[in-house]
């Protein structure tokens, strides 16, 4: 099962970290980022699994591929941008995740706003 390869690639690198931690803070860093991007190539074939499965799905629902692509980007930006931020949590720099997660709002607000605009052209043509 690969969901025991990541808990076990994970758990080496806690200990890792811990164990370098008090001798070299910087090191220990490095190895959290190291950790975090292999984790997330591992989980990448996945990803595309699902995003494969939801491309079939809409073109079966007959949805605008644009809407889908728009959708599935501001999922990438939400999840992307919750790495990072958790990365830079982890390095103790609580202030600039927030700052991450912020700009990652702004990003999916200004992604979103075609598929605001398309709800709200249906709304008004339902209205008399």
């Amino acid at each position: 099962m690969e969901i025991l390869q990541i808990v076990a690639v994970g758990l080496t690198a806690t200990v890792l970290i811990v164990v370098v931690k008090s001798q070299k803070p910087e090191l220990a860093v490095l190895l959290g980022v190291a950790a975090g991007a292999i984790l997330f190539l591992m989980v990448l074939g996945k990803i595309s699994a699902v995003m494969n499965i939801v491309k079939d799905l809409a073109i079966r629902a007959g949805i605008n591929m644009v809407y889908l692509g728009t959708i599935l980007k501001i999922v990438g930006v939400a999840y992307i941008a919750e790495f990072g931020a958790q990365i830079c949590r982890d390095a103790g720099e609580g202030a600039i995740a927030t700052k991450i997660e912020f700009a990652a709002k702004i990003f999916i607000l200004a992604l979103a706003m075609p598929i605001v605009v398309a709800v709200l052209q249906v709304l008004l043509k339902l209205v008399p």
